[in-house]
């Protein structure tokens, strides 16, 4: 059973309920946690709940399309999405901007009110085994401390809930208590976790996934040496590894393959769909070229908004790099006419689904890949010890697979050569996956190359986005960010 399903049992129950707060869930009615919670089929209602709201596919190309337009790497113009996605390409995001609370603080925090439920009444179900007790407390572990990982990367510190029971009045947690609980969180959870390809249902919790989320965390903190060996066990485990064909790789009928840890699961149905290349088509298009075989039908959607890579991105691929073979730059509109897409203008078709009904594309979205393990190894090798062998060669096997000249240590001198040519790696490796911003803040371009853009207001205070100003209001030991 799909994560999805589980969350359809899980919120009928809460349709029919009443909730005090977004954090706390106390239904008066039969169906209270005493009730639900004390068998397995509950418990695991709620667990999938939190899965679910930190794998929504639907609201992806949301958090895709923050993260790039805000860097030099895509653009948007047209229809209603271009109302909020002109704030970040514009750096004019408020506390009043909906997607801050729509698409990311809710839904984490009810993945986290989620985990806390499970914790706290994982030992209250019936004839549960301990090896199933110890796995729910994992996955809950984890859920919670990925959702305060993404929350820290968007907001800085934010309330830290460990309970349902929890005061609505509570002050945001310093980085440091951040950075703590995250980190013991995850680490807490690993031995209780299955082996990768061990889990009982498609993109559940394993040892792999946590092991990512680790790189990445330390990595995003700069914990080089710790992200290095967080790396590093992805890799001993064994069973990940590069896909072969780039081009392929996110194709719906590849999914599950071995370079994907983590994913957003999609189905062709609405409220599961993955909805980024209805935005991203060019206006009237049929086909291209480039990818003859996708092929536009009436079935689908192409949405007014545009959803456009910058030609200072896309010019800076190598021409060779199969990389390109899923960015378009010309078309046949559906009336047979060739069109030549202009500057900052080509578009990324990377979730092509030719079974796509209306919005919905099947394609999975990426959360980890393997090949972000590599990059993000040698990354943490270049800081702790400037360019080596190692690192080259972990840069080189993902270049590889894109069909390009492989690097020479010869050719970088000093960590902030290899430092910026990775970011470069990754900006080609990972368009239209929502990793941009996090990955210019941390190698301190993000500021910088906004001005380059000649945005106006590219302060520093911008390294975090404002708490939603619906929980500012709310909750008044919530202080807002300097600078908003």
């Amino acid at each position: 059973m799909k994560i999805q399903q589980y969350s359809i049992i899980f919120f009928t129950i809460l349709s029919l309920v009443a909730c005090q707060s977004q954090f706390e869930l106390t239904p008066y009615s039969e169906f209270a946690p005493s009730n639900v919670l004390t068998n397995e089929k509950g418990l695991k209602a709620v667990l999938y709940s939190a899965h679910a709201s930190i794998q929504n596919t639907t609201a992806s190309r949301i958090l895709i399309n923050i993260s790039e337009v805000s860097t030099d790497m895509a653009y948007n113009t047209g229809g209603a999405e271009n109302l909020y996605l002109q704030e970040f390409v514009n750096f004019t995001w408020s506390p009043s901007t909906g997607n801050f609370r729509d698409d990311v603080w809710a839904p984490h925090y009810r993945a986290i009110r989620d985990a806390n439920l499970v914790l706290e009444n994982v030992n209250n179900v019936q004839g549960l085994s301990d090896a199933s007790k110890k796995l729910y407390i994992a996955e809950a572990k984890t859920l919670r401390a990925f959702s305060y990982d993404v929350l820290r990367l968007w907001f800085g510190g934010v309330p830290l809930r460990k309970s349902s029971a929890d005061e609505a009045q509570k002050a945001r947690a310093t980085d440091d208590e951040m950075k703590q609980f995250i980190e013991s969180e995850y680490l807490a959870s690993i031995a209780d976790l299955p082996a990768p390809g061990k889990e009982e249902a498609y993109s559940r919790i394993n040892k792999g996934v946590v092991y990512a989320m680790l790189t990445k965390f330390y990595l995003n903190t700069k914990q080089w040496q710790k992200a290095a060996d967080a790396a590093k066990s992805v890799m001993d485990l064994g069973y990940y590894s590069l896909f072969s064909d780039y081009t392929k790789m996110f194709r719906v009928e590849n999914e599950g393959n071995k370079e994907m840890i983590l994913v957003k699961p999609a189905r062709n149905e609405n409220g599961y769909g993955n909805w980024f290349s209805a935005g991203a088509l060019p206006p009237g298009f049929k086909t291209s070229s480039t990818i003859p075989e996708f092929v536009w039908t009436t079935s689908m959607a192409n949405f007014a908004t545009q959803y456009r890579l910058r030609t200072k991105f896309t010019s800076s691929f190598d021409p060779q790099d199969a990389r390109l073979g899923l960015i378009i730059r010309n078309y046949t509109n559906t009336s047979g006419a060739q069109i030549t897409l202009g500057t900052d203008d080509a578009r990324s078709l990377k979730y092509w689904d030719n079974a796509t009904l209306g919005n919905n594309s099947g394609n999975d979205v990426p959360v980890f890949r393997y090949a972000d393990i590599l990059l993000s190894r040698a990354e943490a090798l270049n800081e702790l010890n400037g360019p080596s062998q190692e690192a080259i060669s972990l840069v080189n096997e993902v270049r590889k697979r894109a069909k390009v000249a492989e690097l020479q240590l010869s050719n970088f001198k000093t960590k902030e050569e290899l430092r910026a040519h990775i970011l470069k790696e990754r900006s080609w490796e990972f368009y239209s996956e929502g990793k941009s911003r996090e990955d210019y803040i941390r190698h301190g371009v993000f500021i910088s190359a906004a001005t380059d853009r000649k945005v106006q207001n590219p302060v520093n205070d911008r390294l975090v986005f404002p708490i939603p100003q619906a929980e500012t209001d709310a909750n008044k030991l919530c202080v807002q960010n300097q600078g908003y």
